[in-house]
């Protein structure tokens, strides 16, 4: 691994990075295990909800019919819109002044606020993850449910199984491998999350919402060193605003020799 000085001035490091950044006793592997674990206990919060929500969701919906089409529309409408568009839309919804979640949450004496309050912005998060994602464990259970053979249920009406026998018996075990597929999908979209809560509470209150990714964002920018990456970072700003401009010379000057 290479460091740099700035100006292509580049060293061998080795390895000293990766030991910087998985001791704990350093500043910036504290900082970077702290997000690590706020990570994992997130990934672990969203799968503990959402896999029996969307289980529950799916068994709840219709198997035949104009209200199958009707509710596969309304369950994939959160899924179209855009990560940094529903961190806005649950940082508006949220907010004690102007949002509706946030006002009555205050009316009621609750005395909401995600801005100040670690509890209010981990729960902000996890509930506009939970809104946004369900829908895609409940789409992969039910689309594990229609797979089903009819004869199984009849086989269970002859015998005059109970609905939870039902459940336990013939639809769990055919949705295990759907199950695995949702798990999985859910633990990788949550462990690099990014968008959502960078636009809701900007990785606070404090660092309470910073995650991986935006601490490595963040250190990124640091290059370790501080004084190194401050001029690393604004050696590279310069660089790019130089060649923007260049380009947007070149097609100025272009554009000038058509007319003429």
């Amino acid at each position: 691994m290479q460091d740099t000085f700035g100006n292509n001035q580049f060293f061998w490091n080795g390895v000293g990075w990766f030991k910087e950044l998985l001791d704990p006793s350093t500043d910036l592997g504290e900082r970077f295990l702290a997000s690590l674990w706020r990570n994992l206990f997130f990934s672990a919060v969203i799968l503990a909800i959402e896999v029996p929500l969307g289980i529950v969701v799916a068994l709840s919906m219709p198997r035949e019919g104009w209200r199958v089409a009707a509710c596969l529309v309304i369950m994939a409408l959160p899924l179209l819109i855009p990560w940094n568009v529903v961190g806005t839309i649950w940082q508006i919804f949220g907010r004690p002044d102007i949002g509706l979640m946030g006002y009555v949450l205050n009316h009621i004496g609750l005395n909401y606020n995600y801005v100040s309050n670690e509890l209010d912005a981990w729960a902000t998060v996890i509930v506009m993850d939970v809104w946004h994602w369900t829908s895609l464990v409940a789409l992969l259970c039910y689309a594990g449910l229609k797979s089903i053979p009819d004869a199984y249920y009849q086989a269970a009406q002859i015998d005059g199984a109970s609905r939870w026998a039902v459940f336990t018996a013939i639809q769990l075990p055919k949705m295990n491998r759907v199950l695995l597929i949702a798990v999985l999908l859910r633990f990788m979209d949550s462990f690099m999350i990014y968008t959502e809560p960078f636009v809701v509470t900007g990785g606070g209150p404090g660092n309470s919402t910073t995650f991986v990714f935006h601490r490595a964002g963040q250190d990124r920018a640091r290059a370790v060193r501080p004084r190194q990456g401050c001029r690393t970072v604004d050696r590279l700003q310069f660089d790019h605003h130089h060649r923007v401009l260049g380009v947007l010379h070149r097609h100025d000057q272009c554009r000038r020799r058509a007319r003429a």
